[in-house]
């Protein structure tokens, strides 16, 4: 069955819940990225440098394995549903507030809060789809889901482009509380997913049990969210910012190429999540990252915004292509009594392993005087390779059944 094929065989109800995961995930990433646009002016404001706000990022980031701790384990106990609708919430009023910081320490603080929600949004919501749809759809829901993150930073991009000269950076936090209607949308289209339904009745042990019987996949998902983590951030958060104070252009020619390269994301998580599931999850992720490799330099070095352009979106294609298969790979990977947990927080704790990229990429441009391009590229070719790698040599469980003795295996069981 074709990708298209596939999503048109899809009922109202799990089109209604891919909707709402989907839009989960954008307006999350939405928020998120507000920050990457407005890093100069907030640090001008308050008196400071950039790398002083790029703190911001890494606390953000670090957070977010807490968040999915939380909102995972609650989400396996009380459900996914209404898990996501408080989760959703929450990110919004702690985006809200942070508008309203009147210090450094208050901006830190509110994005470490922010941190927390953000990070149970992803793990709760990719369960929820990926228990609800079909087995042969998992491949193009895998990269419509993944295609939200850079959605948001499309969105983003799109209000730095056209209300930032008006709204300013406090604005830009206020407009971030949008995503709280998304509740409403949730608590009258989506129901809870089948296989928790299931799975209460069978009933369920403690995460740290199951977690004991699976220590090699896990540690295996962790470095692979870790190199997935800095390929994305590596690539994308202080972008903005080598684009400004590198290349000297303004918010409206910065917003522009940032619009261009996130809707090279979105294409390139559709293009290999559905490719995914023809060739295999493992051999898709292998040829998306290492053909970001070649294209770093014209992503960074491009003498012209147009031809930088087209780098950054060949960039992302590939990075987020990459990205596409985590969703579907992740949650067919995970122990059934667990998927509510085990994704977000092994890709939250690889956030934590990577939080310090933004930091790190600052010093290093700082380091090399101001040469972003250099710090950008080597970040983003190393850790390709290292995706490749581990991807690779890792473990697949493509199309398992969820409910099955298969995906009830210990790691032990999986194929290699």
């Amino acid at each position: 069955m074709s990708a298209l094929a596939s999503l048109r065989a899809l009922s109202p109800q799990q089109r209604n819940t891919l909707v709402a995961s989907y839009l989960g995930w954008t307006l999350d990433a939405f928020d998120f990225f507000i920050l990457v646009f407005v890093l100069k002016h907030i640090a001008e404001e308050f008196h400071t440098d950039v790398p002083a706000v790029s703190a911001a990022i890494f606390l953000t980031l670090a957070m977010r394995a807490v968040g999915a701790l939380i909102f995972g384990l609650a989400a396996d106990r009380f459900g996914r549903r209404v898990t996501l609708m408080a989760d959703v919430l929450l990110y919004s009023i702690f985006e809200f507030l942070t508008g309203f910081s009147t210090g450094l320490t208050m901006f830190l603080i509110l994005r470490a809060l922010y941190g927390i929600a953000m990070g149970g949004e992803w793990g709760v919501g990719a369960s929820l789809v990926m228990e609800t749809v079909p087995e042969e759809s998992r491949g193009i829901v895998s990269g419509i889901l993944q295609a939200g993150y850079p959605s948001g930073y499309l969105l983003a991009s799109i209000v730095f482009f056209l209300l930032f000269p008006v709204i300013g950076w406090r604005g830009m936090f206020c407009v971030g509380a949008l995503p709280a209607l998304l509740v409403l949308y949730i608590r009258r289209n989506v129901e809870e997913s089948p296989a928790f339904i299931e799975r209460q009745r069978k009933g369920r042990r403690p995460f740290l049990t199951i977690l004991r019987e699976n220590i090699p996949l896990f540690i295996w998902s962790v470095l692979l969210m870790t190199a997935f983590n800095f390929l994305s951030h590596g690539t994308q958060d202080i972008y903005p910012t080598f684009m400004e104070t590198q290349r000297g252009y303004d918010s409206y020619t910065t917003g522009a190429i940032a619009i261009v390269y996130n809707i090279g994301a979105m294409c390139g998580g559709l293009f290999f999540g559905a490719l995914s599931q023809r060739i295999g999850r493992k051999k898709a992720i292998v040829i998306a990252s290492l053909l970001a490799v070649p294209v770093a330099p014209l992503w960074v070095y491009a003498p012209g915004p147009v031809l930088l352009a087209l780098g950054a979106f060949l960039m992302q294609f590939f990075v987020q292509g990459a990205w596409g298969i985590v969703p579907v790979h992740l949650n067919e990977l995970s122990p059934d009594e667990v998927r509510g947990t085990f994704p977000g927080f092994a890709y939250q704790l690889g956030n934590l392993l990577a939080s310090g990229n933004a930091t790190m990429q600052a010093g290093l441009a700082a380091h090399w005087n101001g040469d972003y391009a250099t710090a950008l590229l080597v970040v983003a070719a190393v850790v390709a390779a290292v995706v490749a790698l581990l991807a690779g040599f890792g473990y697949e469980k493509k199309n398992v059944r969820f409910g099955t003795e298969e995906a009830e295996a210990p790691s032990g069981a999986y194929r290699a």
